[in-house]
């Protein structure tokens, strides 16, 4: 809210009205001021220990409903204490609010997560910071939000680590998950050691996540970074994210149709590394994306760079990438990805027998569809890689890509062999073999190149820019 005031000063007052004054100030302060920076509520007020053994939820959560019953305020998680912690619902004006050198941990035990991250499926994990329709949400400071991921894990192999048995229910908690929330803004935390999907939002209008460490285990696999899932008017900015599945993935969700399209992001400075795809769209898109910015933004050592993975019927239009920085290099077959700088695909879904095969298709339906990608744009762009780019997808399904002023260095960096391109997740064969190109095409239409250009270094470069 927008409040307008005017004051007048006279040339002449007594202290008595200096401090009527001063005090009209503070009150117009503190109506300026939000509810979260009003009043604070000190978790251990409410029962909380903090000695990394004890679980907090109970009283971390009688702090959460007193402060939002209040009216709004900043919860206060004290500094260098470890609040262990079960499941915790977030409410409406409140700021949970992590003070520096202090960490919330989520509780190890799998019995005490109950709901699910996707309401009736319960097949893709549980929730553990959580909000549901509610509005004016913070989650801030210096502090640590670990989510204790390799807990949830089986053993450690040599490129990840397997995932335990899972046949409906999946325990592995997602770390925060805002569903349906309006205003919403994640600050300058740290966030560590994700067992499922570190930061999801659904359904969310106005969001802010700015300043954020993002610190996933890169052998964790689904350790997706921050999923913009049905969400708009989102801004991205100022984060640094490792994680061993995509970093930032746009998408929309079955489970969370009734929420619409996904629209209006911009994603800005960042840096990030990724074992699957640092910035991916789709991927799971029932709807429509479109709006979208990503710009200044630098990658390192990722499977693969930018992303456009479409294999529902949704659609993606629109699109900007502009003014990144890349280096890629394979990584085994258990991540998605060869190397690829930029990926713009659109196949139909694999008709499967997974866990959660009744949310991947429409109601009804047991073989997908894909929609239309049209309208991207690749702009001063610099790559290294050990493969060239890939676009591709189902007759006349992929449309309107343009290039202007890409480089891309081509060069060995590991052992593996090359001349793949990846089309996982889709229906029939899953990789397409063939030489390196700068761009490989595959039944798409309408690619524009102003400024591409190619250089190789010890690759099997096949001649010219483009394969078909």
């Amino acid at each position: 809210m927008r409040h307008n005031y005017r004051i007048t000063i006279h040339k002449t007052f007594d202290h008595y009205s200096m401090r009527k004054l001063i005090l009209l100030l503070i009150d117009i302060l503190i109506l300026a001021l939000p509810a979260w920076a009003q009043t604070t509520y000190q978790v251990t007020d409410y029962g909380a220990k903090g000695d990394g053994m004890t679980d907090d939820a109970p009283a971390l959560q009688r702090a959460i409903d007193a402060c939002s019953a209040d009216g709004g305020g900043r919860v206060l998680l004290s500094r260098g204490k470890i609040f262990l912690s079960g499941p915790l619902q977030l409410k409406s004006g409140v700021e949970l609010y992590l003070d520096a050198g202090t960490t919330l941990l989520a509780n190890p035990d799998e019995k005490v997560y109950r709901k699910s991250a996707f309401g009736s499926n319960q097949g893709e994990g549980m929730l553990w910071l959580w909000a549901k329709d509610a509005h004016d949400i913070r989650v801030c400071g210096r502090g640590t939000i670990d989510g204790n991921g390799v807990r949830f894990m089986g053993r450690e192999l040599s490129d990840s680590y397997e995932l335990k048995p899972v046949t409906t229910f999946d325990p592995r908690p997602h770390v925060l998950t805002l569903i349906g929330v309006k205003n919403v803004q994640v600050r300058n935390i740290t966030i560590r050691e994700g067992a499922y999907w570190t930061l999801h939002l659904v359904g969310c209008e106005d969001a802010v996540v700015d300043g954020i460490n993002l610190l996933n285990n890169l052998k964790i696999r689904n350790g997706d970074g921050i999923d913009i899932d049905h969400s708009r008017h989102v801004r991205i900015s100022n984060c640094h994210i490792t994680s061993g599945d995509d970093c930032i993935c746009l998408k929309n969700r079955r489970e969370f149709a009734g929420y619409g399209s996904c629209h209006d992001i911009v994603v800005t400075n960042c840096t990030m590394s990724s074992r699957s795809c640092a910035i991916k769209i789709g991927s799971e898109n029932m709807d429509s994306i479109y709006n979208v910015t990503i710009d200044n933004c630098i990658i390192t050592r990722s499977n693969r760079g930018l992303g456009i993975q479409n294999r529902d019927e949704g659609t993606v239009t629109d699109v900007v990438f502009s003014n990144i920085i890349m280096d890629l290099r394979l990584w085994s077959d258990v991540w998605w990805g060869k190397a690829e700088p930029i990926y713009v695909t659109s196949y139909p879904r694999a008709d499967g027998n997974n866990k959660d095969a009744n949310w991947r298709f429409p109601k009804g339906e047991t073989h997908g569809r894909c929609g239309e990608v049209s309208r991207i744009y690749f702009r001063d762009i610099v790559a290294t890689s050990e493969n060239g780019c890939f676009i591709g997808g189902e007759e006349g399904k992929v449309k309107d890509i343009h290039f202007d002023n890409v480089s891309l260095r081509l060069c060995h960096m590991t052992d593996y062999k090359g001349g793949i391109y990846d089309k996982r997740p889709c229906r029939g064969e899953g990789y397409v073999y063939n030489k390196v190109y700068g761009v490989y095409v595959d039944q798409a239409q309408d690619v524009h190149t102003v400024g591409f250009s190619v250089t190789a270094n010890g690759v099997d470069y096949g001649g010219p820019t483009f394969g078909l």
